[in-house]
């Protein structure tokens, strides 16, 4: 397995359309099938990245900007943004178009990490993720922020050993 990928060979694009059954009583998309898609998209990433299973972590911050309505073809776009040991965050971004009206618009955001496993559902090593466009390097500088924010918050972490976030809270 090579010891580097860059960024963009995990670069994951999904199509849906959003269909009845997929709806709430306002004709919008669900949250939750919206966060089943994002799940599925990131997972794809993170297997293309890691060439190995994997299996979710978490899922961050995942803001409802925008509703997604009854017949729009929601496009959902995954890539890694980093990879540590066995872990890689993927960022997801998802917009929703609306073909007769010639519209389209960004709806959502959100990154999910997810872990490389053997067969024994055992963490394994991954490649280390190459940056190369400017969206791609500012993705991969705020990784290592938010990763040790997310260990913090889950208690993983003691908060005096999240160096990255010192600047952030003020921690002299």
């Amino acid at each position: 397995m090579p010891k580097t990928k860059f960024a963009k060979e995990s670069a994951t694009i999904m199509t849906e359309m959003v269909l009845p059954n997929d709806t709430n009583t306002l004709n919008n998309l669900m949250g939750g099938r919206l966060m089943h898609w994002m799940d599925v998209v990131a997972a794809i990433a993170a297997q293309k990245h890691s060439n190995r299973i994997v299996v979710t972590a978490s899922a961050d911050n995942i803001s409802f900007k925008n509703p997604i309505a009854l017949g729009n073809v929601v496009t959902l776009k995954a890539q890694v943004t980093r990879a540590f040991t066995s872990s890689m965050e993927v960022h997801i971004e998802v917009s929703a178009e609306d073909i007769p009206a010639n519209t389209n618009v960004v709806t959502h955001r959100a990154f999910f990490t997810f872990v490389a496993v053997d067969q024994n559902g055992r963490p394994i090593e991954i490649p280390e993720v190459v940056p190369e466009t400017e969206e791609e390097k500012e993705l991969y500088e705020g990784a290592l922020r938010r990763r040790q924010l997310r260990l913090v918050l889950g208690k993983r972490m003691k908060p005096e050993e999240a160096h990255e976030l010192k600047s952030i809270f003020n921690m002299d």
